[in-house]
């Protein structure tokens, strides 16, 4: 991994999926001139989360960050049953500080009590929907804690959320990544969230994220979109409307994301790589084709002929299969807990007969592997 030049350390190899940000600072810090916090939590006092603020603003800053140190209001307490009144009162209360400046509000950091019910909701809806403005939330129990390490997490949070990139990979950067960095490549991800059962009415919700920087592939955008109650396909990713002056009209949010990426890179997308979470098997095949077929669609809207390789991966992570060391005195393959390495990939025998798939333990697990419940995982097996 990649980080700043200006920091103590300016690489990073990783042990079994593993690292922290000791002594190493933000590849790309993004900037926050403006902010505010919300202090939602009746437990927390004022000088509570006045500290816990300006211990964060230092993390940022000491980050890597161009974060302002001081809030242009001091941090607010309000009632978590009125939190659109609260927010936006106070977001009027800063924007009389900075319009006269020409400025605008980076940032809000909400406390939240660590039941908080709706109130996340709410408070990201009022900001992304009705002031335009970047959150972040934090937890009661975390701002008790005072502890270096939930800030540098929660910093990493910030950085991204304002335009800034944590850390890239040095294989991306000298172009060693296989089927990315060779020639143009966007990844895409995908997933629908459904109501809960009883909930007859609500929408599903579908979202799509895509890459918007080469090779690094480290900056990503999203799109949300409402669709029918349970409905799987996503239906926005490609359509055509009719305009009484225009005639057909192409959009969907394949084609938009498309569009951001040549852009900001510069490129055209010779090659798609699409994830899609939460298809189950009974649904592969009518997916496939209705998404392949709109991503194809998009492609070819935007320009005649254009049509990159697509990767289509459904990925599934609700299954019961469980993996194992085969030898369990092999110090080397397992890691301190006694689980597989991350990064283990198995695609031979107890895969599908005829489909394409394999097995990919992408991180380090947490839970420590016993004799005694290896054993029992392998009688439930």
């Amino acid at each position: 991994l990649k980080y700043n030049e200006t920091g103590r350390e300016k690489d990073c190899l990783p042990r079994v999926g593993q690292w922290n940000m000791m002594n190493k600072k933000m590849v790309n810090g993004g900037k926050v001139r403006s902010w505010m916090c919300v202090n939602f939590a009746r437990n927390v006092p004022d000088k509570l989360a006045r500290d816990f603020c300006h211990q964060l603003a230092q993390m940022c800053q000491d980050s890597g960050m161009d974060f302002a140190l001081e809030p242009v209001l001091p941090p607010m307490s309000a009632r978590p049953d009125q939190v659109e009144r609260a927010l936006k009162a106070r977001y009027h209360e800063a924007m009389n500080i900075l319009g006269p400046q020409r400025r605008e509000l980076d940032l809000l950091i909400g406390i939240l009590p660590d039941n908080n019910g709706s109130l996340y909701g709410d408070l990201k809806r009022v900001c992304e929907i009705d002031l335009g403005i970047v959150s972040q939330c934090c937890c009661t129990k975390q701002v008790f804690k005072l502890n270096k390490q939930i800030y540098a997490n929660i910093a990493l949070k910030i950085n991204v959320k304002v335009g800034g990139r944590n850390t890239v990979l040095v294989d991306a950067l000298s172009r060693r990544i296989p089927l990315v960095t060779d020639r143009p490549t966007i990844i895409f991800g995908a997933d629908v969230t459904h109501p809960h059962p009883g909930e007859d009415s609500s929408p599903s919700i579908a979202a799509v994220v895509a890459s918007q920087d080469w090779p690094e592939v480290t900056r990503y955008a999203g799109l949300v979109s409402a669709q029918a109650h349970r409905q799987e396909l996503i239906e926005d990713l490609y359509k055509v409307r009719q305009d009484p002056q225009k005639g057909p009209v192409s959009s969907g949010m394949i084609r938009e994301l498309l569009i951001s990426f040549k852009k900001s890179t510069g490129e055209k997308p010779q090659r798609i790589i699409f994830y899609r979470d939460g298809v189950s098997e009974g649904q592969f095949y009518q997916v496939l084709l209705f998404e392949l077929n709109a991503i194809r669609k998009a492609c070819a809207s935007l320009e005649a002929n254009y049509q990159p390789q697509v990767t289509f991966i459904v990925v599934q992570k609700r299954h019961h299969t469980r993996l194992f060391a085969h030898n369990h005195n092999d110090k080397n393959s397992m890691d301190r807990s006694g689980n597989i390495l991350p990064g283990t990939v198995v695609d031979t025998k107890i895969c599908h007969p005829t489909e394409f798939d394999f097995y990919l333990c992408s991180h380090a697990g947490i839970k420590v592997i016993t004799r005694q419940n290896l054993l029992a995982s392998h009688l439930v097996i």
